[in-house]
Order: structure tokens, then sequence, then C-alpha cells
């Protein structure tokens, strides 16, 4: 068994997946031996920990990014480990309801932003956002989780309104590039694992 594989075998098994899984661009980094697959490894672990959030935010980002980026492996994989880390059922709905609601707000608001015409910021949006009124994951971390969706969907209308209202909040700019890093993480790795 090479390195590369190795390193594989090693990734699935934190994944709780077969060690016979393979897809085509998983597949292809096995072919080719890539010493990214190392790099992956690590990005993946870096998503589980971090200085400036709990191991239960860490997993509830990855899962609410993972359900953003419709990817079955790493949702299940986030749950169980939210779940480890003390996450009710109401908070992985709730992180699961974010990555949703941002999805078609982050759509929204990019037309809105994209066309700068004001007649579109004049007529009501109608899409109901009761789950961003009282969050049971609390006011300041569910507007960490829409930010980080918010960036893996490229709408820079509502990252800035997002980061804004967690520095009102008090958030630590730390706290935000954390939740960034561990959304463009889970993503880059969903491109192999999916």
């Amino acid at each position: 068994m090479n390195e590369t594989t190795e390193t594989i075998s090693e990734l699935l098994q934190t994944l709780g997946l077969d060690n016979s899984y393979r897809n085509a661009s998983l597949s292809l980094l096995e072919k080719g031996e890539s010493r990214y697959v190392r790099d992956l490894k690590l990005n993946f672990t870096s998503t589980l920990t971090s200085a400036h959030l709990t191991e239960k935010e860490c997993a509830l980002l990855g899962l609410s990014t993972a359900v953003n980026n419709n990817n079955t492996p790493l949702i299940n994989f986030y749950t169980a480990t939210a779940e480890k880390n003390g996450a009710t059922a109401e908070e992985i709905a709730e992180a699961v309801g974010c990555a949703s609601l941002l999805a078609s707000n982050n759509v929204f608001y990019r037309f809105r932003h994209f066309t700068q015409k004001e007649k579109y910021s004049q007529i009501p949006a109608r899409i109901r956002m009761q789950l961003m009124m009282k969050p049971v994951t609390g006011k300041e971390f569910f507007e960490l989780m829409s930010l980080t969706i918010s960036a893996v969907n490229g709408c820079e209308m509502c990252v800035n309104a997002h980061e804004d209202s967690l520095i009102k909040l008090g958030t630590t700019e730390e706290r935000i590039f954390d939740a960034v890093r561990i959304g463009s993480l889970v993503t880059s790795f969903g491109k192999v694992i999916f």
C-alpha cells in the first residue's frame, strides 16, 4: 500500500466510511499518488477544532456547510460529531435550517446587489425568516453560521451584513475568521468526498 492509499484509508476511517469507498475525484488523486491527499487530511482534521470555537460549534458549522453543499457523507459525519460534542436535536436542526434559509437569502440578495436597482430594494422580499428571530443556538452563533454559509455561497451583501452584526454583538475577528475557514475547508473537502 502506497502512502497516498494509506492516507485515504485513514481519512475514510475517520469519516466512518468503508475502506473501499471511492468516487472519481478520490480515485484520480489515488491513481496519481497525489501529495495533496495529505493536505486534504490535515485540512479536514483542522475543521474539528479551533482556538476560538468550541468543538460543538466547529461541528455545527461543518454540518451547516455540508448541508449547504448537499454532501451526504459529510452531513452524516458532522451530525455524529455534533451529537458527540453535546449538540441537541434542536441545534442540529437549526444548523440544517440555517443552510436552507441562507441559500435562498444569498440568491435573493446577490440579485439585488448585482442589479443595483433601487426598485428591487423597495419590493418586499417575502421570504419567511422566523428561524433568525430566536435561534436555539443563540443570536451570535446563528449569525456566525449565516456568515459562513454566505461566504461559501459568495454573497457579498450578506457577508458584509452578517460580519457587521457579529462585530456589533462583540464577536472577535478571530472567531469570525475561524468560522469562515471551517466553511471553506468543508467545501474543499466536499469536492473529493461526496
